[in-house]
């Protein structure tokens, strides 16, 4: 299994405070996926390019349905069955019980250590088209 990124991940109910927080930092949208998860959750991007050329990212996802505001880990990956698997192995559950979600584009799902530490597994899904 190779790891592609690995960077924060905030799971909020209010993105748009979050989002306008990290663009006063420096930060710009790059990516927004709706629909995820029967339409209820939406994932944005963002970036921050330092003067030096380092980047950095963050990544913000929006649901209804969280408590209170989560920090994760999002780790994609080239594999996510394997990155899975070795999590399940390490005593991570998934945090949707059975389910993994499929967007057609990207599987993932959030795991969590027993701690209580989250990781948000993801592979992007490429396409033979392409």
């Amino acid at each position: 299994m190779k790891i592609t990124t690995f960077n924060p991940q905030i799971v909020t109910k209010d993105a748009e405070s979050l989002i306008a927080l990290f663009e006063a930092l420096g930060f710009e949208r790059r990516h927004k996926k709706t629909g995820i998860n029967d339409a209820d959750i939406t994932g944005i991007r963002m970036r921050y390019t330092s003067e030096d050329g380092k980047v950095f990212h963050v990544d913000i996802a929006e649901s209804p349905r969280v408590p209170r505001d989560i920090t994760s880990i999002r780790m994609n990956v080239d594999d996510f069955d394997e990155a899975y698997r070795m999590l399940e192995e390490k005593g991570f559950k998934n945090a949707q019980g059975d389910r993994i979600t499929d967007t057609g584009t990207s599987k993932s799902t959030m795991m969590v250590s027993p701690s209580g530490f989250p990781i948000s597994v993801t592979e992007h899904i490429k396409s033979e088209d392409k």
